[in-house]
């Protein structure tokens, strides 16, 4: 797959609400996800495929989504792809209703994603 095929490919899983599908068809065995904070008990940087795994399964279990939008993919060069996403969100352990904006930035190589970044300021998800 080229980038602009994995970008598209990603975020086409996204808007129908399978991330986890996303995670496993197009990322490397060797993923490297960083969130901008640490959070939750889990690390701000996670490495290989299966504890990214385990993070986005946690994220759908502690979380009821109402809504989900993901912006289309803009690219930088022939290795990157960000897009913005938002999600209007329950936290369920603590029944807290929010709104989040991120930026995710991916990196592609050998046709997979092995890097993703992500960006947002908490102090602005309400």
């Amino acid at each position: 797959m080229s980038l602009r095929e994995v970008g598209k490919k990603l975020v086409e899983l996204c808007r129908k609400g399978q991330n986890i599908d996303a995670i496993t068809q197009l990322y490397s065995k060797d993923i490297v996800s960083v969130e901008a904070i640490e959070g939750q008990g889990m690390p701000r940087e996670m490495r290989g495929i299966d504890a990214v795994l385990g993070k986005g399964k946690w994220w759908f279990e502690n979380h009821e989504i109402h809504s989900a939008e993901v912006g289309n993919p803009v690219f930088h060069g022939n290795d990157r792809f960000a897009c913005v996403m938002k999600y209007d969100v329950t936290f369920k352990p603590a029944n807290k209703r929010m709104k989040m904006e991120e930026i995710a930035l991916y990196t592609v190589a050998d046709d997979k994603i092995v890097r993703e970044e992500f960006f947002y300021d908490m102090g602005e998800m309400k």
